[in-house]
């Protein structure tokens, strides 16, 4: 391979279009179906698949299969003509339940990061402090171990039921995805903070506050980024069916609405905006977390 190839770091992104075009004719190749054959039909038979709507005429008067009567997975040709239609309009408004696809992003989004950020604040802050206490963590790891895996959808009926506003609860949702990751972490980063640190913040006389930014903090900053990836994952897998099932606008919801309107195309291309703003956000959370870490 050439060495400007190589420079450029343009292998990988050569090898990840090349990827993408053989899923993309595999998928149209699966997908793909034959035209429409009148053959020995005759005109009773043509007219009541007409009039049953599994054939209509196109533009020049001759058969053709029902795009909108046709099962299966739609091809990526579909997907693509629904992509195009939703983005000509991306920012309208008609009505309470029809709003354009940038709007209903930046509700997903918004939801996500109120929800995440205070999870965030929240958990690292209590995490400091049971990980400061041996004792403190010995007690309340139990309790930490059996509320991580309980997925957050399971705690919706009840939030949903105490706050009885579905968008509060979907930002509950949301917080409840992200704490237990980030307490756990941060506890335990605390807690194996090297023991020379905390020595030379007490010869130094640090008080508490300073103890904690200048080596608390640092010093735990790995895991705390490690429990912070953990809980953005699980919140932003949260966020989604947490929309879908209470109702609140925004990508899962529109996923819902296109399931309920039987157009499959609509769901795939949901499923690809939900994977698009989940990869630029993740994006945008590993950017940010390459300028936290802590050399000795």
């Amino acid at each position: 391979m050439p060495d400007w190839i190589v420079r450029l770091n343009v292998a990988p992104k050569l090898i990840s279009l090349s990827l993408l075009g053989v899923m993309l004719l595999g998928w149209h190749l699966a997908t793909a179906r034959d035209a429409f054959v009148q053959g020995n039909l005759s005109d009773t038979e043509l007219m009541t698949m007409e009039f049953n709507g599994d054939i209509i005429r196109d533009e020049n008067d001759n058969y053709i299969f029902n795009p909108a009567k046709i099962s299966g997975i739609p091809g990526p040709m579909a997907v693509a003509k629904k992509c195009r239609e939703e983005f000509s309009h991306p920012f309208h408004t008609n009505g309470t339940n029809d709003h354009g696809i940038a709007h209903l992003v930046w509700y997903t989004i918004s939801r996500f990061s109120i929800g995440f950020l205070a999870a965030a604040f929240v958990g690292i802050f209590v995490g400091v402090m049971i990980g400061l206490s041996p004792l403190l963590l010995q007690s309340i790891n139990p309790f930490l171990q059996v509320l991580k895996p309980i997925s957050p959808l399971a705690w919706m009926p009840l939030l949903l039921y105490t706050v009885q506003k579905p968008q509060l609860t979907a930002i509950l949702v949301v917080f409840m995805a992200a704490i237990w990751p980030t307490i756990a972490n941060t506890a335990f980063g605390v807690s194996n903070i090297r023991e020379d640190y905390l020595r030379v913040a007490s010869l130094l006389q640090f008080n508490w506050f300073r103890r904690l930014f200048k080596v608390i903090l640092p010093g735990a900053a790995p895991a705390i980024v490690a429990g912070l990836r953990i809980s953005f994952g699980s919140a932003l897998v949260a966020v989604v069916p947490a929309e879908m099932l209470l109702g609140e606008l925004g990508v899962g919801y529109l996923t819902w609405i296109e399931w309920n309107n039987l157009d499959i195309a609509g769901v795939l291309f949901a499923i690809l905006v939900v994977g698009v703003v989940g990869y630029a956000m993740d994006l945008l959370f590993n950017r940010a977390a390459r300028g936290v870490g802590y050399a000795e």
